[in-house]
């Protein structure tokens, strides 16, 4: 799926939501929120939100953020968020949501994030069903 306000791309083991327009708020927020019903309906578990392109979010874009995070924790997944722009990550820190929010520098570093994330439960999974 791809307008141009987001786009949203399946990879193998999750989904990238690239904010494409430079500010995330309410125009874009209805239309994704319905995205991710229909991703967490297809059991998407991880996703990384790329904000590369966003300088200003609101609090219907953080609220579009906490939906995908509610998401993938129902989901058994994670959810990632990066490249965020120095304003938008005041916006988080404001709003304390960092503490919340996996949030890394790099889109490769996001997609480490989630494959390292990945591996420790499976490795927590194994541990259980030794015990």
């Amino acid at each position: 799926m791809s307008t141009t306000a987001y786009s949203i791309e399946k990879q193998e083991k999750y989904t990238e939501i690239a904010i494409l327009e430079d500010k995330f708020t309410a125009r874009i927020a209805p239309e994704l929120k319905t995205e991710l019903v229909v991703l967490k309906d297809a059991s998407v578990k991880n996703m990384i939100f790329d904000m590369s392109k966003c300088l200003y979010c609101d609090s219907s874009g953080l609220s579009v953020i906490l939906v995908a995070n509610r998401i993938c924790k129902e989901n058994n997944g994670c959810l990632v968020v990066c490249e965020l722009n120095p304003a938008v990550a005041k916006l988080i820190d404001i709003s304390q949501l960092s503490s919340i929010l996996n949030i890394t520098p790099t889109l490769a570093e996001a997609v480490d994030y989630l494959f390292m994330d990945e591996l420790e439960k499976g490795l927590s999974e194994t541990e259980e069903n030794l015990n």
